[in-house]
């Protein structure tokens, strides 16, 4: 007979990728017993060609490794400190990337297999969990990733009263603030509107000649585009966004009727000559360090997204913390649906990780599994357990996902989108580096090195801090 009492004494970890692996490592490594749900090999997905745990479906990298220079490369570092099964299992099976880490993924995935397989407190059971897990498992991660089977996603859908699961995510790129030309642009909302939380002057504006315009049309319909995997192609857009590129293919006036209309709008830096066309971008995150273009979801491959994008004017010079993309995708609206512990706020029984949750990548999702475990091992013994700091890659990436983006102004839209971790989401430096170790000045390129590096320092020596003050005190608890 099944017992309805809520068993709090076992984590359940619902999916067997990166984050659900990782949780599963840090929530066994914490003493507590785990069951890993995986449904391969009895039910495959359309992407997945094993049934080992942790498989990695598309590329072998885990990008840059530089923890100094790099947003990935120093969540590398925090997770490694942290006892990261996936780094452990990526270290053992590199192969040459140059500055990148790049593994075996046969190796890497048998690694981590073997690591989960072996453990004492951790059952894998190769079943699917078809709909909501059941009720009388109180404490449970699901880390089912974008390829999430049907029933589980139609239950969470139900769940959360929300339709944004298993559709075409429509992303925007997005810009570093601090590499846009504001002696090009200048902030103004369309009409000096005042919307929620506005000021009327909440959009950074790129003006646009009518040589400018034509250009820029012709090299949006000649940019090389990405297309679809197979099993993409029969699922809808999300909201009916279309790529800006397909827009520009109904028409060469439409981008000019649509996202960059001119209506509405001064330059202050000319006000007596009026713009042929727009560009506008709107703050992305709370710390308003990051911007995306407005209107411009994209099927272009990354280089013809850059070399296009830069001929927009005031952004000649402007550094990407994600490009655009199309894709399908699964994951939740989860500053509206989860709380700053990745619990569902509907029934906090069930905690998410990894893509699931608004992030990307390999190391990202890992990461989101990482402090999942964490927290479901605190929640098995009744403790608490304080966020990690926002200064570390970690934290500003868990801020991200739990509250770190805006509410957009225009109804019906949605402003959370997944992120890679960049700088961006990263709360600035008190006081910037302006000089060199010899007390020479910082110049050009040579400050945007120096606040990276300084970043990276203050995130590693944050998380050391965290570790001691709580891991360790909850370890020995």
């Amino acid at each position: 007979m099944i017992s309805n009492t809520p068993q709090t004494d076992t984590v359940h970890v619902v999916g067997g990728g990166l984050a659900g692996s990782e949780a599963a490592w840090q929530i066994a490594n914490a003493g507590i017993r785990v069951i890993l749900h995986e449904m391969r090999p009895s039910r495959m997905t359309e992407a997945h060609r094993t049934e080992d745990l942790a498989e990695l479906v598309c590329s072998n990298s885990f990008r840059s490794d530089d923890a100094a220079n790099n947003a990935v490369g120093l969540l590398h570092a925090e997770m490694r400190r942290l006892g990261s099964l996936i780094m452990r299992s990526a270290d053992a099976n590199q192969v040459p990337a140059g500055g990148a880490l790049a593994v075996d993924r046969d190796g890497f995935s048998a690694a981590v297999t073997k690591a989960l397989h072996d453990h004492p407190l951790i059952e894998i059971d190769r079943a699917e969990v078809a709909g909501l897990p059941p009720a009388e498992w109180g404490n449970v991660i699901v880390a089912t990733g974008p390829l999430t089977s049907a029933p589980l996603a139609e239950a969470i859908r139900e769940l959360t009263d929300e339709n944004a699961l298993a559709f075409f995510d429509a992303i925007a790129p997005i810009v570093h603030k601090d590499s846009i030309d504001m002696s090009v642009a200048w902030f103004q909302s369309r009409y000096d509107k005042v919307g929620p939380g506005g000021t009327g002057a909440d959009y950074i504006n790129c003006p646009m000649t009518k040589e400018q315009y034509d250009a820029f049309v012709a090299a949006l319909l000649a940019g090389e585009k990405v297309d679809f995997k197979d099993w993409e192609t029969n699922t809808p857009y999300f909201d009916g966004c279309l790529p800006v590129e397909v827009m520009a293919e109904r028409g060469h006036e439409t981008l000019r009727h649509g996202p960059m209309k001119p209506v509405g709008l001064t330059n202050p830096h000319d006000p007596t000559v009026k713009a042929y066309a727009i560009v506008q971008l709107r703050q992305d995150n709370k710390l308003g360090t990051l911007y995306n273009i407005v209107g411009f979801q994209t099927k272009l491959k990354h280089g013809a997204q850059q070399q296009v994008f830069r001929t927009i004017p005031g952004l000649e010079q402007a550094e990407f913390a994600r490009l655009g993309g199309l894709h399908r995708n699964t994951f939740l609206n989860s500053p509206k649906l989860l709380d700053g512990q990745l619990r569902l706020r509907a029934q906090p029984r069930l905690r998410f990780a990894g893509q699931m949750t608004g992030c990307e990548g390999y190391v990202e999702s890992a990461s989101i599994g990482l402090i999942a475990g964490l927290y479901a091992a605190a929640d098995a013994r009744a403790q608490s357990l304080a966020p990690p700091p926002v200064t570390t890659a970690l934290g500003s990436l868990l801020g991200h996902i739990t509250g770190g983006h805006i509410e957009t102004v225009e109804p019906g839209t949605r402003s959370f989108q997944p992120m890679n971790i960049n700088f961006g989401l990263f709360p600035p430096l008190v006081v910037a580096p302006t000089k060199k170790p010899d007390g020479t000045r910082l110049r050009g390129n040579e400050k945007t090195v120096a606040k990276k590096q300084a970043m990276s320092a203050r995130a590693l020596a944050d998380l050391d801090r965290w570790i001691a003050d709580h891991l360790r005190v909850a370890a020995a608890a």
